[in-house]
């Protein structure tokens, strides 16, 4: 019972921020950026920044923990492994980085 209603939650929570009419307003009349707008740019920037920093701390710590566990299992391996791994952290934290840039290019239109 518990998890349903938590699904409900969770559902209506995710519509309402992926809701568009919010970055479809009108300007004000007096043709500056509303601060409604601005107020939505920023929870954009925040969250966004926020779900790229989550993602790449996931994806890093997985990266790492099965690198370690192939060495831990064959540890002549060791070599092989390194490069191919330094690779893919560099790919996961690229992700980050595009992230902060479309956040710095949001921060210019508030």
């Amino acid at each position: 019972m518990f998890r349903k209603t938590w699904m409900y939650v969770t559902v209506a929570i995710a519509m309402l921020l992926a809701s568009p009419l919010g970055a479809m307003a009108q300007e004000s009349a007096a043709g500056g950026m509303g601060g409604s707008r601005a107020g939505l740019i920023g929870l954009g920037i925040g969250l966004g920044l926020g779900i790229a920093a989550f993602g790449c701390g996931m994806g890093q710590g997985k990266l790492a923990a099965s690198a370690m566990e192939s060495i831990g299992r064959n540890p002549n391996s060791t070599s092989q492994l390194f490069v191919p791994m330094i690779i893919g952290l560099a790919f996961v934290e690229s992700l980050t980085l595009y992230s902060l840039v479309i956040s710095f290019l949001l921060l210019g239109k508030m």
